[in-house]
């Protein structure tokens, strides 16, 4: 009896360890090949930019390159519903926004994905704040002088953003339901336009993603009143924060983030995180990414599943009280 004992302990020590070495030896043979990236925006777009950034610092680690596909459309839906899709192998992964992830599907009827089931999490990449902007010319020079003018004149302050549900559409409407103002919301189809508007003195505000305003800014056409987060931007130190003038609370910024299809195995998974930590520990790697305007950011693959999830009741709840619609 005894004997037997120790040889079914023994046996069950040995498939112990057989088990604990397969992580191991997955991430030890992982990656075999060049691996699929797929971004949903266009080749340029801040989201782009930022991957792209981070995969050339990973590869160094993985010791294959990225491949990155820009699969454009349907504010990201596209592209981000095609990885839901594909083989759970490691071979493609995922580099998408908050849009897609957390946003869309309070916008759309269906975006052909479900952001917090469909994907395996690896890592929150970065954030990307809003910057609360007017024209130089105008008189407003500060967060309190443009409620005071929304609430004096509703619907006379005109702010744009590059389409409804956008990151700053959003960030327009939930500001005026914090402050209790209204202003008038001008769609745009292309940021190129709107940032012309708004030099121009057509508009007067915007809510606007730095890296689209930022030589603006630098060149003094376009006055910052506040960054719409919890921290200054690095890009940006002299602007403070809405908390820091008064509006503790509201934020507003877009993210990006790592995913990969459902049921990719946790070893490879675990891999790509830890190439990722590590591309982030450089401090070269982090300036490229601070001089885009971005915040470089990390997580766990948990902390990134219950971020999107605190999201997307956010966003969710601000869409509907405002009645947003995606058209």
């Amino acid at each position: 009896m005894d004997i037997r004992r120790r040889t079914v302990a023994g046996g069950l020590a040995l498939a112990g360890i057989c088990l604990a070495a397969l992580p191991s030896q997955a991430q030890g043979t992982y990656p075999e090949r060049p691996i699929r990236v797929v971004v949903p925006f266009a080749a340029g777009s801040a989201s782009d930019i930022v991957g792209r950034i981070v995969l050339e610092k990973m590869a160094d680690d993985l010791g294959h390159r990225f491949v990155v596909e820009n699969q454009a459309g349907a504010s990201g839906n596209l592209g981000t519903a095609a990885v839901a899709r594909a083989a759970p192998d490691g071979y493609t992964i995922l580099i998408s926004a908050s849009g897609p992830l957390a946003v869309n599907q309070s916008l759309f009827r269906d975006i052909g994905y479900d952001p917090l089931k469909d994907f395996e999490p690896i890592s929150l990449l970065a954030t990307l704040p809003n910057v609360i902007v007017v024209n130089a010319g105008q008189p407003l020079r500060s967060v309190a002088d443009l409620i005071a003018a929304a609430k004096k004149a509703p619907g006379s302050l005109n702010y744009g953003s590059i389409g409804n549900g956008s990151s700053q559409h959003l960030a327009g409407a939930y500001f005026e339901q914090v402050t209790g103002t209204r202003m008038t919301h001008v769609p745009y189809r292309v940021t190129g336009q709107l940032v012309t508007d708004l030099v121009g003195g057509q508009l007067q505000v915007s809510f606007q993603l730095i890296p689209n305003v930022l030589g603006q800014i630098q060149g003094g056409q376009l006055r910052p009143l506040a960054i719409t987060a919890n921290r200054r931007s690095e890009v940006l130190p002299d602007v403070p924060t809405v908390a820091e003038v008064g509006l503790g609370g509201y934020e507003a910024y877009g993210w990006f983030a790592m995913l990969a299809p459902k049921g990719t195995p946790q070893p490879i998974i675990a891999r790509l995180h830890a190439a990722y930590t590590k591309a982030m520990a450089d401090p070269a790697t982090r300036r490229r990414i601070v001089e885009v305007g971005a915040e470089p950011a990390t997580s766990t693959p948990a902390e990134l599943s219950a971020f999107m999830g605190a999201e997307a009741k956010k966003w969710g709840d601000i869409i509907r009280a405002n009645n947003i619609t995606a058209n």
